[in-house]
């Protein structure tokens, strides 16, 4: 059971945090609303997505419906991993990172499932509210996921002669994410970057199967 609680407590904070900062940004701010926190450069943003993670979109209410499926398929898939992992001892790292990544897809599917149930719509004009008397903005499946992280550090003009994009605004970092985002991002790129130490083991365990019972 030691090897289960890093992992499982990792989860919990990352889910906590993601959906307690969600219900307060539902609760108390209305959509475009923002706060700084240095000047234009970081600032809470409230905004809604429909889609994958950093604000892209996918395909309607059909396609609404068949990502939500989707995320629900493989968060259990990730769940059996991480699972898995933990049974067979593989490396501790490759285990939290792939906690990292079920956390960040549950926060959103949470929001993708019930917040339309729980919450009445957010609109310009005035902050949601929790389980309203004539129910929420939307069904089962086919919630909001909600984004507030913005960090615009760099702004300004293409110049004329770039390339398709010539004349337009130029802002880095343009999406506006979430705290599962994050953890979907930090879990992706830590399994990238040590992918060779994280299968090292792996790998030479395939390669040398019966290597004991040689030398014994």
């Amino acid at each position: 059971m030691k090897a289960y609680f890093k992992p499982f407590l990792a989860i919990v904070l990352i889910l906590s945090a993601d959906q307690i900062l969600k219900f307060w940004i539902k609760l108390n701010m209305s959509l475009g609303q923002e706060y700084k926190i240095l000047g234009n450069f970081v600032m809470i943003h409230f905004t809604e997505n429909n889609g994958m993670a950093f604000g892209m979109e996918f395909g309607g209410e059909a396609g609404k419906l068949a990502l939500t499926l989707f995320r629900i398929a493989a968060v259990c898939a990730i769940g059996y991993g991480v699972v898995y992992m933990i049974k067979k001892k593989y490396h501790r790292g490759l285990i939290m990172n792939l906690a990292l990544i079920f956390a960040g897809a549950m926060g959103n599917i949470l929001d993708s499932t019930f917040y339309g149930l729980l919450f009445s719509e957010s609109t310009y004009y005035e902050a949601a509210n929790l389980f309203p008397a004539g129910g929420g903005y939307a069904n089962l499946f086919h919630g909001k996921v909600v984004d507030m992280f913005y960090f615009p550090i760099l702004q300004g003009i293409y110049p004329q002669w770039f390339p398709l994009w010539g004349g337009q605004e130029f802002i880095f970092f343009r999406p506006v994410f979430n705290i599962a985002d994050s953890a979907i991002s930090i879990g992706v790129i830590m399994i990238l970057f040590y992918q060779k130490r994280y299968f090292k083991e792996e790998k030479k365990e395939e390669i040398y199967p019966h290597s004991e019972m040689i030398e014994e």
